[in-house]
């Protein structure tokens, strides 16, 4: 196969759900690991969590990228381009690299007895390949869903963040937050720092850390922020000297990433920052210009202008709650039209009901992925709320909708899964 969408389609075939098929488990992805070869060549770091693991491996490789290293970068899933998965020197990979790892993992996994990938596995694996030959300084891989069993925990890593935890896919995590951080702890090393950003951390992830002896660092008790007017400060308290409190990075901008929720991301990136200064030692520029320069779609993305649009892929109540905050600090809008899709196995009622006082009409549509909810579920939620209900057949149709009733005070609102956001982000890029 010669051609990117080729390869894309051929590794979605495997499984009977598509891209959006999840088989959890590391024995398999392993074995074509280790018939690749592949070895742990630089420090590495990843990053779990229910909500704002995007954000944080958006920080970690700007923040060393404008230090002077050579990033890799691995997240997921995309928006607009599958290429946009993985990341060198802040530049996403082009067809041709990725169409050369793919065919490497393919052979690797047919050499390895046949065995079955998911389409997740598959890129993971894939990336590793690309960062290996790009010779990166540093990674930073994204946890697909979970943490102990995703297809990145087959590598070990330098330092690991936990930036929050919340009930998200019940089906394979569990229904409580003490199952949900069992699994998301599972990214843990013995002997290497781990980072958690939650502000009340379960009891599974506290006991999973003394168990492996990590060098655990929890937000507010061992680093955090200081808020101040036009600025924010970092501090970083040395577990060795109890007591001893310092502001390690003084006067920072306020992260180009908008919403308060994001100076716990940047400074759960710059904790790990510091647990690996001594390898990989960043400069007060590099900080600044990672905040300030940062770039990421899709998360609370402000389009100014009359109307004023907002993109957010906010899938479950924690994130749903966090961007209603965000909302209500805009300011004032007569109107907020909201556009929404998401996937069946998300609690929709629980992230309808966290938003629905910021919305006045809602336009919800059906999403047409193998997970995908119909409309008419979501219907069924938003008719309690007393809000008014407009239809339309696509998240397309529904933003063009949305755009033609919007008048110059009001604000559109465009969430939920990130195929809705993608959708509608490709149709103000390109309009017709």
């Amino acid at each position: 196969m010669k051609s990117l969408s080729r390869w894309l389609a051929y590794i979605e075939g495997f499984h009977p759900q598509g891209q959006g098929g999840i088989e959890l488990g590391l024995d398999r992805v392993s074995r074509v690991r280790d018939e690749l070869k592949q070895r742990h060549f630089c420090p590495l770091i990843v990053v779990g969590g229910t909500n704002g693991k995007g954000s944080t491996c958006a920080y970690l490789e700007a923040i060393y990228s404008f230090s002077g290293y050579r990033v890799g970068c691995y997240t997921s899933p995309h928006l607009i381009a599958y290429n946009d998965r993985i990341r060198v020197a802040r530049r996403r990979v082009d067809d041709t690299a990725l169409c050369r790892a793919f065919a490497r993992v393919e052979k690797a996994r047919k050499n390895a007895g046949d065995v079955f990938l998911t389409y997740f596995e598959f890129g993971t694996l894939a990336a590793w390949e690309i960062f290996s030959g790009a010779r990166v300084d540093v990674i930073v891989l994204e946890v697909g869903l979970g943490g102990r069993l995703d297809a990145v925990n087959i590598y070990d890593s330098d330092a690991a963040i936990v930036t929050g935890i919340a009930l998200d896919h019940a089906d394979w995590l569990g229904t409580t937050r003490e199952s949900v951080a069992f699994e998301k702890a599972g990214i843990f090393r013995a002997g290497k720092p781990a980072i958690c950003a939650d502000a009340e951390p379960p009891r599974a992830l506290l006991g999973r850390a003394f168990d492996l002896g990590v060098g655990l660092r929890l937000i507010g008790r061992d680093f955090g922020y200081l808020e101040k007017t036009g600025h924010w400060d970092f501090w970083w308290r040395d577990v060795w000297r109890p007591g001893d409190f310092t502001l390690h990075r003084r006067g920072l901008g306020y992260p180009a990433l908008r919403g308060r929720c994001q100076l716990g991301n940047a400074s759960a990136a710059l904790a790990a920052t510091v647990s690996l200064e001594n390898r990989l030692p960043v400069s007060v520029a590099g900080v600044f210009r990672g905040l300030s320069e940062i770039e990421l779609l899709g998360r609370f993305q402000v389009f100014p202008g009359r109307p004023e649009i907002v993109l957010d892929v906010a899938h479950n109540p924690q994130a749903a709650s966090v961007l209603a905050e965000n909302l209500q600090n805009m300011g004032h809008f007569k109107k907020t039209f909201a556009v929404v899709g998401m996937l069946k196995d998300k609690d929709i009622a629980g992230v309808l009901g966290a938003l629905s006082k910021e919305v006045d009409v809602w336009l919800p549509v059906s999403l047409e992925v193998p997970r995908g909810a119909p409309a008419s579920v979501l219907v069924g939620f938003l008719e309690a709320t007393g809000g008014n209900i407009l239809y339309a057949d696509s998240p397309e149709n529904a933003f063009s909708r949305a755009i033609g009733l919007a008048g110059e005070n009001d604000r559109i609102l465009v969430f939920g899964s990130f195929f809705t956001v993608a959708s509608v982000l490709r149709v103000m890029r390109h309009p017709e």
